[in-house]
């Protein structure tokens, strides 16, 4: 079980991992062989997901996700196979994490009279500034 918050927890089966060769520099050991990381994460499918959070992670993941739900993430920052499968596992639970936290509702508010008297003083200076331009250059 990887543990997300105090009620989700997904568990070590909902994880496909594959290995394939990174890209980038490594000598020889990068051609021969296979330390990047590819993790599938069937969210859409997942039971450990209430709706709320999965339509929040849709968000979240962007085009990291496919279109039947599925979160695809690859790690290739390491050299070694183990790192970058801690760090492609860090990142997906960091990712639904994030997809918890219910956002504040944002209460309009109304700017203040300062503020306004402000925002025309300044364009009254700045038509100041454009109206005593000389137009001289006009041939």
């Amino acid at each position: 079980m990887i543990p997300i918050t105090d009620t989700i927890a997904l568990a070590d089966d909902e994880i496909e991992e594959r290995f394939i060769r990174a890209p980038g520099p490594g000598g020889q050991n990068v051609n021969k062989v296979e330390t990047a990381v590819q993790i599938r994460f069937d969210a859409a499918r997942s039971p450990a997901l209430p709706a709320e959070v999965l339509s929040r992670l849709k968000k979240l993941a962007g085009r990291r996700m496919t279109e039947d739900g599925i979160i695809v993430l690859t790690a290739s920052r390491f050299r070694s196979q183990e790192r970058n499968r801690a760090d492609a596992r860090e990142r997906l639970v960091e990712l639904i994490r994030q997809a918890t936290v219910v956002p504040r509702r944002r209460r309009p508010t109304r700017p203040t009279l300062a503020s306004k008297q402000r925002r025309l003083d300044a364009k009254q200076r700045r038509s100041a500034i454009k109206r005593t331009r000389g137009g001289g250059a006009e041939e």
